[in-house]
């Protein structure tokens, strides 16, 4: 038992200076990133945590293979409801764990779906698959070894799967080359096309291909966008579904106000051409993909939910325009910013700064690192590998959740330019900088979220001395010691 406390002591010590170094100290610009609200957080530690929720339509009605599900079962329709009224879509499903999940669960769909008029006893793979080469920011989960792992047909005179990237622009490879993009899919044929990257900076021309293959009948590709980036800034930056797009995945926890799971979304009512294949996403997901859907954070993303479409107009605009003003502060601070600085850099919430000039891009993170500032180091399109990256990806949305206007960008472009140019150690600086951004905005009010919470608490614990001791040390668990 001592040695138990004892590891337990050493373990907890490196948990709580670990959530006041990412908290209060640091300053996070991962893209992919976010820091959930105090409700969101608690609802990952209630009851659902431990508790299974298992289900599938049969014989016309949704079956539960669980007791003691009735309050979860009501929370999963209400945040289909709440995610349906964000995309204005018709069809949501919450099931996959994770942004990779939700593609693979198309990904096996797509396939059943192509083979529904093959012969029977035989099953084939995917003809063909248009994706964006992942050295020109396309997601790995959209690669071949990524998610989909095993779904394309292997081309015999090149030993490699039958995928074909967008062509993109020669004087700006972050955008595809949509004449030449055109030309290709009629040449190819693909049976499914999958717009989204991970580093993204512009719009992909979604509308552009569905116009294109809106005659082809049958045999028109599967239109799929991967908005795992993007996804919390589904309409101020693009709204695919209107554009033509069949099916949109994606992360809940980059630009969304999180937790760490995967949608999937679509318009494939019923009597529509596609409806064969929104049943066959639903049987992926289950029983396809998985058990236990982590009841937990499934109440966390209602929760996120209603907060997005609470505030959806407020942030969007805000991240939009604070990634433009970071583009524009480190480019006026010496830095090199990637993008059409006649178009402020960015369409997103990201920023790309190429740093070949200072230092490899892993050395450039690990000194912003060390100065408190966190990245990512990125392979820009003319590398030759991950491995040698000229530049860093950045991303604006966390710290405009916790309050950083326009004008603190440049505050933080300058410190950054100290750091990648200068090499200056401004780690304390950054700390105080950071020490004014710990509230949290698009959420409730804190001390309306801490009565909520502390609600929570007290009931899901079992003994009274818990909750009370776990309830009177609240903002230290949820906002970092």
């Amino acid at each position: 038992m001592n040695d138990l406390s004892g590891k337990m002591d050493e373990l907890f010590g490196r948990i709580v200076e670990n959530n006041s170094w990412r908290q209060k100290r640091c300053i996070n610009l991962i893209p992919s990133e976010n820091t959930p609200s105090p409700l969101v957080k608690i609802c990952e530690i209630c009851d659902p945590a431990g508790r299974y929720a298992e289900h599938r339509r049969m014989k016309g009605k949704e079956i539960y293979f669980y007791h003691g599900t009735d309050f979860i079962k009501r929370i999963e329709e209400e945040a289909a409801d709440a995610l349906k009224e964000y995309f204005e879509c018709s069809q949501a499903e919450l099931r996959p764990i994770s942004g990779q999940m939700a593609n693979q669960v198309v990904f096996e769909a797509v396939t059943k779906f192509v083979n529904r008029s093959t012969p029977k006893g035989t099953f084939r793979k995917l003809r063909s698959v248009m994706n964006n080469d992942l050295g020109k920011g396309g997601h790995l989960s959209s690669q071949p070894f990524g998610a989909l792992f095993n779904f394309v047909e292997i081309d015999p005179e090149t030993g490699k799967e039958k995928c074909v990237n967008f062509p993109v622009m020669e004087d700006n490879p972050y955008r595809i080359d949509v004449p030449r993009m055109l030309e290709m899919v009629r040449e190819v044929r693909p049976e499914l096309v999958i717009f989204g990257k991970s580093m993204f900076i512009y719009p992909e021309p979604v509308e552009e291909l569905a116009n294109e293959v809106a005659d082809w009948g049958e045999d028109r590709p599967v239109i799929m966008y991967d908005m795992a980036h993007v996804l919390g800034l589904y309409g101020a930056f693009q709204a695919p579904l209107a554009e033509g797009a069949d099916v949109i995945t994606g992360s809940a926890h980059k630009t969304f106000f999180g937790p760490q799971r995967g949608v999937v979304v679509s318009n494939m009512d019923k009597g529509t051409p596609l409806r064969k294949l929104w049943l066959d996403i639903v049987s992926r997901a289950f029983p396809g993909s998985t058990s236990n859907h982590h009841l937990a954070t499934l109440t966390g993303l209602l929760v996120a939910t209603l907060e997005m479409n609470a505030f959806k107009n407020e942030y969007q605009n805000k991240v939009l325009s604070n990634a433009k003003a970071f583009a524009g502060h480190l480019a006026d601070n010496g830095l090199t910013v990637e993008g059409d600085p006649s178009e402020g850099y960015t369409h997103t919430h990201q920023v790309l700064v190429r740093v070949a000039e200072h230092g490899e891009g892993s050395e450039i993170a690990d000194l912003l690192q060390a100065n408190n500032i966190i990245v990512n180091y990125q392979a820009l399109p003319d590398d030759d590998s991950f491995l040698f990256s000229s530049g860093i990806r950045t991303g604006v949305s966390e710290m405009t959740r916790f309050g950083m206007d326009e004008e603190d960008f440049g505050r933080l472009a300058e410190l950054m330019a100290r750091v990648i140019i200068g090499k200056e150690n401004v780690a304390d600086e950054v700390a105080e900088f950071r020490g004014n951004f710990t509230g949290m905005r698009y959420t409730l009010p804190l001390e309306k979220s801490i009565e909520l919470a502390a609600g929570a608490l007290h009931s899901a614990f079992p003994g009274d001395e818990y909750a009370g001791m776990f309830a009177d040390n609240l903002s230290s668990l949820l906002l970092g010691g």
